[in-house]
């Protein structure tokens, strides 16, 4: 059960690091060379599809997989509990961080259109990137710690 659990846990927390590394490298700096109204637009309609059903369920396997392998994991050495336990801290400050910082930031811009693009774009941009690359380095430190158990 344990490995079946570990497997999964990996892979979710793999794909969920990888989304977020793509929006660090990829979208956000492509977006960044927008003009506002474009920002803005685009921002808006990522924050319409995103939470979608496939990535509802990698953005909950990322809690569910590790917490059921880290339960299932008594006959484990300390080392691997602890890696365990470890991944699935990371993931839970990630997760925290969405909710309780990007999430808001998305909800804010969504009810700003219509209005005034450069201000909407200057009171979300800077702080939602900051929240993303912490949330980004807290999920991809998630996704080695469960590499290093299944190893």
């Amino acid at each position: 059960m344990f490995s079946s659990l570990m497997m999964a846990a990996v892979l979710t927390t793999g794909l969920y690091a990888g989304f977020m590394l793509t929006f660090l490298f990829a979208i956000m700096p492509g977006l960044g060379a927008l003009p506002d109204g474009m920002f803005t637009a685009a921002m808006r309609r990522f924050n319409e599809k995103v939470p979608g059903p496939g990535f509802l369920v990698v953005f909950l396997g990322v809690i569910v997989f590790p917490a059921a392998a880290f339960f299932t994991s008594g006959e484990r050495g300390d080392a691997e509990r602890l890696l365990a336990a470890g991944a699935l801290a990371c993931s839970v400050i990630s997760h925290a961080i969405t909710v309780i910082g990007n999430i808001p930031l998305n909800n804010a811009l969504a009810a700003s259109e219509g209005g005034d693009d450069k201000a909407a774009r200057a009171a979300f941009e800077p702080r939602w990137n900051r929240l993303h690359r912490v949330r980004t380095v807290f999920s991809f430190a998630s996704f080695a710690l469960l590499a290093a158990v299944a190893l």
